[in-house]
């Protein structure tokens, strides 16, 4: 048994020791109308930051800083663009790429169909924010869109339901909390993370060697 147990955790430390890639962010504040944001929001960006972070597994983190500074910087737009749930553009910050992030958070210009669900269920509406925010910030990461379904980073321009897609996720929660234990992020969702940032996971074949 020990001799098992000290290589995993010298490799563990190993993983632990290297230097995490810092991206200093700004949320808009939900305390102005122009926003049209719930003050809660704010809450659902920071867990998807979160989502991201655990994702990569310590190859990044997100720490807060002041708007010029930030190299993510978090809108929350009043209007969908083009029926678009959020969008996300590339800036440079201080010689660093970032990105400038919009989210939707006002369900009336995304359809009838969407604000009415979202009217009725808060959570739905909710599990849009949410997404959408994770979404983006995948973007900000450097990831792009994919075909798949199942991937926090499918794009809508392959086909599929709308509703059904967030209503997979809502299916998930019986309260707000639950967000927070539920990232959205598939099992290639995160692949792509860790291999983007350059701190896979340790496979099973070295577990097994060691």
């Amino acid at each position: 048994m020990r001799s098992w147990l000290l290589p995993v955790a010298v490799c563990l430390c190993s993983l632990a020791s290297a230097k995490a890639e810092t991206f200093t962010y700004w949320i808009q504040p939900c305390n102005t109308a122009e926003a049209q944001c719930e003050p809660a929001d704010e809450e659902l960006a920071r867990w998807a930051m979160r989502a991201w972070e655990q994702a990569a597994r310590g190859a990044i983190e997100f720490s807060p800083s002041p708007l010029s500074k930030a190299r993510v910087r978090l809108y929350w737009a009043p209007e969908a663009s083009q029926g678009l749930y959020g969008e996300s553009r590339a800036i440079e910050v201080q010689g660093k790429p970032g990105a400038e992030v919009y989210v939707m958070c006002n369900l009336h210009s995304l359809g009838p169909k969407v604000e009415e669900l979202g009217s009725k269920d808060h959570l739905f509406r909710d599990t849009i924010v949410y997404l959408t925010a994770v979404h983006e910030l995948g973007h900000a990461l450097g990831l792009a869109h994919t075909r798949t379904n199942a991937d926090i980073m499918y794009s809508f321009e392959y086909g599929g339901s709308v509703v059904d897609y967030f209503g997979r996720y809502r299916r998930k929660l019986r309260e707000r909390d639950d967000i927070r234990d539920n990232s959205g992020l598939s099992a290639d969702d995160q692949r792509h993370v860790q291999v983007l940032y350059k701190r896979e996971a340790v496979s099973d074949a070295q577990r097994s060697a060691q």
